[in-house]
C-alpha cells in the first residue's frame, strides 16, 4: 500500500472511530418555509426570514426544544418564492415530499397562505403563519393551518371607533381596497362597521393589486369632498397613493391604511409626506409583553435591530411568535409526530413577545388593533381598547399648508 493510500485509510479509520465514539446527537427539528425574498413584496417578506432566524437562534441558545427529555435544536429550511404564488406552492410541496421537513412556517400575504395551506392540509403537516389575515384562509375548515394575525375583517374596527370618537370627526368615508383576498376580506368587514357607526360610504371602490396610478380615484375623492379615506392594500400601493395624493393636492381630513404606517421603511420612503397618516398594528415593542425566550418585546426589538439593522414591526413579531408556537407545541406534545403537534397547537396558550397566543377553533388568533399615526416622524399610539392614548393630529392640513 502506498504512503498516500495508507494515509487516507488511516484518516478514514480515525474519522469512523470518532463518529462511533461520539455521544449521540439529537436530530434537528427542521422548520420549512417559502418566503418572498425577491419580487414586489420582498421588503415585507424579509421580516419573516429574519424573525424566523432570530427566534430559532434564541431558542437554540437556550437549549432548543425538549422531546421526551431529549433536547433538539431547531433548523430552518427556507426558499425564496420570488413573490410568485405558484412557485411558493411548488416549494412547499418540495419541502414536505423531498426535504422531509418536520413542520411548516408561512410567508407573507393572504393569497399565498390560501394556496400554501392546501399543501399543509394535503400532507397533514402543521403550518403556523403570521403573514395572512384573510378570513377566507380560516373559513375552509382546514385542520393544519394556524395564524397569528387577527382577522382582516376587523382591521379597521378600532379606526372606525376612533373616527366616531373624534371631535368634529368625519361624516363620510371612501373605502378603497385591492382585489386580493386580504383586502377584499377587510372591505367586507369594514362596510357594516361603518354603517353601524353612522358613516356615509360615498365611495366603495376596488382597485387592481400593484396599482401605481390612483389619480382617477383621488379625483373622485376630491370632487365628492370626502372626509375620511380608508385604504386596504399593500405597502407599495400605499406609497403610490400618498405620492399621487400630494401631486394632485388631495388632502381629506383623515386617511388610514392597513399597512405601511408601522414600518420604518414607509416613513423613510415618504419623509415628511408620511406625517398625519393613520394606520394600525396589533403589536408595539413594549416591556409589558413578556416572553419566555427574549424576556419581553422591547428586548426582542432591540436585539432584532442590532442583528439586522432595521426596526421590526408587527410582521416580524408575528413571525417570531410562529416559531415560538411550534416550539411550545412540540414540547407540549412530547413528540415530533405532525398530528400530535397539530393537536397541541390547537390547545396551547402562552404569552409571547407578540402578545397572548391562543388559537381559536378555526386556527386563528384575535388580537385588538391599535390605531397609530405618524407624528413628527415617529409612530404614536393614538387609540386603543380604553380610548385615546395620544392626541391625534386631526384634521390633516392641505399639502401646501404643511
Amino acid at each position: 500500500m502506498s504512503f498516500q493510500r495508507l494515509h487516507l485509510f488511516s484518516a478514514a479509520c480515525v474519522a469512523a472511530f470518532a463518529m462511533a465514539g461520539a455521544p449521540a446527537q439529537a436530530q434537528d427539528v427542521v422548520l420549512g418555509a417559502s418566503v418572498q425574498l425577491t419580487g414586489p413584496v420582498a421588503n415585507t417578506g424579509r421580516y419573516y426570514r429574519d424573525a424566523y432566524q432570530i427566534a430559532i437562534d434564541k431558542i437554540n441558545a437556550a437549549g432548543g426544544v425538549k422531546v421526551a427529555g431529549q433536547a433538539h435544536k431547531l433548523a430552518l429550511k427556507l426558499y425564496d418564492n420570488q413573490s410568485d404564488v405558484n412557485l411558493s406552492v411548488r416549494q412547499y410541496t418540495q419541502l414536505v415530499t423531498q426535504d422531509k421537513v418536520n413542520l411548516l412556517l408561512g410567508g407573507f400575504a393572504s393569497n399565498f397562505q390560501l394556496a400554501d395551506s392546501v399543501v399543509s392540509e394535503k400532507y397533514r403537516i402543521p403550518m403556523v403563519q403570521g403573514g395572512g389575515a384573510s378570513n377566507e384562509i380560516f373559513a375552509r375548515n382546514f385542520k393544519y393551518i394556524f395564524g397569528t394575525l387577527a382577522p382582516a375583517s376587523n382591521y379597521f374596527g378600532s379606526t372606525v371607533q376612533m373616527m366616531k370618537a373624534l371631535k368634529d370627526g368625519p361624516r363620510n368615508v371612501a373605502l378603497l381596497y385591492a382585489d386580493d383576498s386580504f383586502d377584499v376580506s377587510t372591505a367586507e368587514g369594514t362596510r357594516p362597521l361603518l354603517k353601524q357607526a353612522g358613516f356615509d360610504i360615498v365611495m366603495d371602490e376596488r382597485y387592481s393589486s400593484n396599482t401605481s396610478d390612483f389619480s382617477t380615484l383621488l379625483s373622485q375623492i376630491k370632487s365628492k369632498n370626502v372626509d375620511a379615506v380608508l385604504v386596504a392594500g399593500h405597502e407599495t400601493e400605499i406609497l403610490n397613493f400618498v405620492r399621487n395624493a400630494k401631486s394632485l393636492a388631495v388632502a381629506p381630513k383623515l386617511y388610514s391604511f392597513t399597512v405601511g404606517v408601522p414600518s420604518e421603511d414607509f416613513r423613510k420612503a415618504l419623509g415628511k409626506d408620511a406625517e398625519y397618516a393613520f394606520g394600525m398594528t396589533a403589536w408595539l415593542p413594549v416591556e409589558s409583553l413578556k416572553d419566555r425566550w427574549f424576556g419581553d418585546a422591547a428586548t426582542f426589538a432591540a436585539e432584532y435591530k442590532a442583528k439586522f439593522g432595521y426596526d421590526p414591526d408587527y410582521h416580524a413579531a408575528s413571525g417570531a411568535a410562529d416559531v415560538e408556537a411550534l416550539a411550545m407545541a412540540i414540547e407540549k406534545a412530547g413528540s415530533l409526530e405532525p398530528q400530535k403537534v397539530r393537536d397541541a397547537l390547537a390547545s396551547i396558550q402562552f404569552d409571547s413577545l407578540y402578545g397572548p397566543v391562543k388559537f381559536g377553533t378555526n386556527g386563528q388568533i384575535d388580537l385588538p388593533q391599535l390605531v397609530i399615526q405618524v407624528q413628527n416622524g415617529q409612530v404614536a399610539e393614538v387609540y386603543g381598547a380604553h380610548g385615546f392614548v395620544t392626541p391625534p393630529k386631526y384634521p390633516m392640513p392641505a399639502w401646501n399648508a404643511r
